[in-house]
């Protein structure tokens, strides 16, 4: 399985988001949408071996499961409606157990912490940073987990937890990318074999 985790650094972590202003007063929560959408689409598919987590706030996970998803369409507002149809059932979540606000789309009360550290139990840990390793350098993990930050840099204590938890830290290519971006630059270096089988 691949895994994204998206920190989200201005997201909103209640549903009193204006779907027609995700850019400005719903904290940016348009890049999130981008990066789910460059996760799991294909052209005319959907990637199922895929999970992504997005990280609101430090408070907040929202873990979307490819094998699981309806109701995903390729465009911002329909995904920032999935996740502030997950943010309304936030009050269902006990703890760290998730409630499913619809198919394939799960609400934690987690942050960083216990979102990374649950995926370094499943998989290599990967930080994708501006100041990592190229990845054409790298061979591709059996099971990655992809860590990126949203429009912010990571913060002082995210990146202590990175050092503490990442396998690997890459880059992408020598010029910084979008999250989107690199989460699609990510999908075609594992989906060639690190850029060697096309």
């Amino acid at each position: 399985m691949r895994q994204f985790i998206v920190l989200g650094h201005d997201a909103p972590t209640s549903p009193e988001f204006s779907l027609d202003d995700l850019a400005g007063a719903a904290g940016r929560l348009d890049v999130l949408c981008r990066c789910v959408n460059s996760a799991f689409f294909l052209s005319h598919d959907i990637r199922e071996d895929v999970r992504v987590v997005l990280v609101l706030s430090d408070e907040v996970a929202i873990r979307f499961e490819g094998s699981e998803l309806r109701r995903l369409n390729p465009d911002e507002r329909s995904t920032a409606a999935l996740i502030r149809n997950a943010l309304e059932q936030r009050d269902e979540a006990v703890g760290h157990m998730a409630v499913e606000s619809s198919p394939g789309v799960h609400l934690s009360k987690r942050g960083v912490e216990p979102v990374l550290t649950e995926a370094a139990r499943s998989g290599t840990v990967v930080q994708l940073h501006e100041d990592g390793d190229p990845v054409a350098d790298v061979r591709p993990p059996e099971d990655p987990v992809f860590v990126l930050s949203d429009h912010r840099d990571f913060t002082a204590d995210e990146s202590a937890l990175l050092d503490e938890t990442a396998d690997e830290r890459v880059r992408l290519g020598p010029a910084l990318l979008h999250a989107d971006h690199a989460i699609t630059v990510a999908h075609n270096y594992l989906d060639t074999d690190g850029f060697e089988r096309y």
